[in-house]
């Protein structure tokens, strides 16, 4: 059996807000396995939430720049070794550039710019990385809501589309685009919808909550399950969550009310999110 050490314990608690005796004995019982130790506890019903392990510790920013009238849109986040350079202003005036060229291209802007990122490397004395780059056209009537948080710690891009030309300058649609933006940068969707998730996600989640039902009375197990995958779909779909100004009304919900309000239908197209390190 492995050795279960005290920091391993502290990791599990972190991610699940389990007791320590508890994260222990999960621990101990997987084996050492950080992953199934977090699903024991999740059969069990203890873990609050299974954090993402995600601790990476990169420095930099995230940026957008928009062309064509802001029909296209870019998004990109640069890494560097410390926080004393992700605050430097040549640093950030370096990143807002690339961004610029973001709008022009699909392509990997750390390969296509490796001469300038080179030299900006030799300029500032530390290594720099453009880990990812993204670029929206907009497809059809509609809108694209860019959003950076935090200073550039969190950056999102949502594409809001309508049928009605008309609607895309209305005060309405520009606050729902604007507060799905916010939305996205807050609560962190996985999929736009439910269709999405991979079934071996859903199998796997299928499997954990039946697990949690052990016992209850067949005829009710499959409708308690049901309503389990529903609350899942809830918080990892775009379209399912709670809207974070108002958690009682689901983001489907608000996108048929403003839409209802201009005679016209909102559909969410695409959206992206990117947070530092992560």
């Amino acid at each position: 059996m492995a050795t279960i050490t005290a920091a391993q314990v502290k990791e599990l608690r972190d991610a699940t807000n389990v007791s320590m005796m508890e994260c222990k004995k999960a621990l101990q019982e997987s084996d050492g396995s950080m992953e199934e130790a977090m699903r024991l506890l999740r059969e069990r019903g203890m873990a609050v939430a299974a954090k993402r392990a995600d601790r990476a510790t990169n420095q930099g920013i995230i940026a957008t720049d928009s062309a064509d009238g802001g029909k296209t849109v870019g998004l990109i986040e640069v890494n560097c070794e410390t926080d004393f350079v992700a605050r430097n202003e040549d640093f950030r005036a370096f990143v807002n550039k690339l961004a610029t060229q973001t709008c022009t291209t699909d392509e990997d802007l750390g390969k296509l710019c490796a001469d300038e990122i080179n030299a900006k490397i030799a300029a500032i004395g530390e290594s720099l990385k453009v880990r990812r780059n993204a670029r929206y056209t907009l497809q059809g009537t509609g809108a694209i809501g860019a959003y950076i948080h935090m200073g550039g710690k969190v950056g999102v891009l949502v594409e809001l589309g309508c049928e009605k030309e008309a609607s895309v300058e209305a005060p309405a649609f520009q606050q729902i685009l604007r507060d799905l933006t916010l939305h996205v940068a807050a609560c962190n969707p996985a999929y736009l919808v439910s269709d999405e998730v991979p079934a071996s996600e859903l199998d796997a989640e299928r499997a954990i909550f039946a697990k949690q039902v052990e016992g209850k009375p067949e005829q009710i197990i499959d409708k308690i399950v049901d309503g389990k995958i529903k609350k899942f779909f809830a918080e990892i779909c775009f379209v399912d969550q709670g809207f974070v100004k108002e958690p009682k009304q689901s983001i489907s919900e608000l996108l048929a009310d403003v839409g209802t309000s201009l005679d016209d239908k909102l559909t969410i197209r695409r959206f992206v999110r990117y947070q530092l390190g992560a």
